[in-house]
């Protein structure tokens, strides 16, 4: 990340994804007591999430920004950072009870790796669970903040067809003039009666 992002491990950044962004995008979600955070960059939302999950899994990609939460997290057993790849999760299918993503997909550089990362989370969502997620809109004023770095919005009008194709179901997406929030949920196995 470029060093606009730093902003986003400032203090009054961590209080408008605590007071605003997160309550808003989850809504009446839960994640449940296993959670799965993708991309936690600063550790905004980690900060928050970790306060209501039993156990929080964060998976960071850029080596840096997962020693620097490693080294804040360390006196917190409940919270496991992880140096990876969310387009390549090393977790089984269906560990988690929840997953989160925030201000984040838009480091991801293409439509195709987006996709892969939504179908990894699902695969190892358990059945029914909730993925969240919130970004920003794309807009000329963030493509000049990411001068130099990957910034690849997207269009929260696709989102309905791309979770459905990555295995979610129940899916809702909302906007802002700022940003956009989906609520999805893992399809269940159909049960029919003997």
């Amino acid at each position: 990340m470029n060093e606009a992002h730093e902003y986003c491990g400032s203090d009054e950044w961590r209080q408008l994804i605590r007071e605003v962004i997160l309550p808003w995008a989850m809504g009446e979600a839960t994640l449940g007591d296993d959670v799965l955070e993708v991309g936690p960059g600063y550790g905004a939302t980690t900060d928050v999430l970790s306060t209501t999950a039993a156990q929080l899994t964060s998976v960071e990609i850029d080596d840096e920004l997962a020693a620097m939460l490693r080294e804040r997290f360390a006196d917190t057993p409940s919270v496991q950072i992880m140096h990876g790849d969310a387009t390549r999760l090393s977790f089984p299918d269906g560990r988690f009870t929840g997953a989160a993503c925030f201000t984040m997909l838009h480091h991801v550089p293409t439509v195709e790796l987006q996709d892969r990362l939504f179908t990894e989370v699902a695969r190892v969502l358990r059945p029914g669970a909730a993925l969240v997620a919130s970004d920003s809109l794309g807009s000329d004023e963030l493509a000049v903040a990411h001068e130099g770095d990957t910034y690849n919005p997207i269009d929260p009008a696709t989102l309905p067809a791309r979770l459905t194709a990555a295995g979610f179901t129940d899916i809702a997406v909302k906007t802002t003039e700022y940003g956009w929030a989906a609520v999805a949920r893992t399809r269940t196995p159909d049960r029919t009666p003997l």
